[in-house]
């Protein structure tokens, strides 16, 4: 009976906490903010079946700030011996589907967009170190000059879209101007709209005319964009990669955000989807971009019988010049 007293009485007591709590101004925020930052699921399935990826919303210095977690491999790391085993598998069908692209004379484009450091380059030089690089090119173009300023503005891009048999990879592209340019005033207002409007219709004209279309977006945290800007910081190597537009951008990540998403409520149509690639792990996000092209577009081996190498012809007399005559490279190793 005694503990049944207490009982009550502590319930009492946790329940009039819970009241002043409740009353609290700053214990409400606090609340307020754990709800805002309950995870939610979002998927990308692009008419194909996609894995989950859980979304956490943090609100850190009243910014909204978005972590991607896969639900199965958030904890599990990949070792660099299978990474590589199974890029090199890819890899290997890489060089098939361009041999079917050539072969067939298909015209494809792969477009890379996400905010700096987010893995575009990377997953880029992944794909295309093992390909001819005859059809299969990287487009990165630098800032429009005064002249292109004054043209159509998808005009730039129009004279690298692919011939038959070729592939190009857009290491950025026309969509600038709903990112960059937006966010840093380098458009107006009236321009931007204006690109809104146009891009689906551009689009599907490319669609159209046999082109294949595909589109990546690749969503990177920003604690782990700010780990690969230090590193590019205490890099030598990489510091060229780090421009004073990147800097900037980290002081408007809300605003690259609301840009993102009124360019996917504008763009991501059925002709020409976006496809999301969380890549926060850089080795996974390369294997899932190149696993998923591969996916979208079908394709057969043409490996050819295996190549014999034919004699080497003899010297018939021939007679090597002296070495003394030739400048060789110093062997400094």
């Amino acid at each position: 009976m005694g503990k049944k007293k207490d009982k009550d009485k502590k319930d009492r007591k946790d329940k009039s906490r819970q009241v002043e709590l409740k009353n609290d101004p700053a214990v409400s925020a606090e609340v307020e903010t754990q709800a805002q930052a309950a995870p939610v699921t979002a998927e990308k399935t692009g008419g194909k079946k996609a894995g989950k990826t859980t979304e956490q919303a943090v609100i850190v210095n009243n910014e909204e700030k978005i972590v991607h977690k896969n639900d199965a491999n958030a904890a599990k790391k990949m070792s660099e011996k299978e990474y590589l085993k199974e890029l090199r598998k890819l890899q290997i069908e890489l060089v098939k589907l361009q041999e079917w692209i050539k072969f067939n004379g298909l015209k494809v484009i792969v477009i890379f967009e996400g905010r700096d450091a987010a893995g575009k380059g990377g997953c880029i030089k992944r794909i295309t170190e093992c390909l001819n690089p005859r059809f299969a090119r990287v487009v990165a173009l630098p800032a429009p000059t005064e002249r292109e300023k004054t043209q159509w503005y998808f005009q730039r891009y129009v004279a690298h879209l692919p011939a038959a048999g070729e592939m190009v990879l857009f290491d950025r592209s026309w969509y600038n101007r709903a990112g960059v340019e937006r966010v840093m005033g380098f458009c107006t207002d009236e321009e931007y709209w204006e690109f809104l409007r146009s891009c689906p219709e551009f689009e599907r004209m490319l669609v159209r005319s046999g082109i294949i279309l595909i589109k990546y977006w690749f969503s990177v945290s920003d604690a782990e964009q700010e780990r690969r800007f230090q590193a590019r910081i205490d890099d030598p190597t990489k510091r060229w990669k780090l421009s004073p537009m990147d800097l900037a951008s980290r002081t408007r990540w809300v605003e690259y955000s609301k840009a993102k998403d009124e360019m996917f409520k504008f763009t991501d149509i059925k002709q020409a989807p976006w496809y999301v690639v969380n890549s926060d792990d850089k080795k996974r996000a390369r294997l899932n971009v190149i696993h998923h092209l591969l996916s979208l577009i079908p394709y057969q081996d043409l490996t050819p019988e295996k190549i014999e190498l034919p004699p080497r012809q003899p010297d018939q007399g021939y007679v090597r010049p002296p070495i003394s005559d030739q400048t060789f490279v110093p062997e400094v190793y």
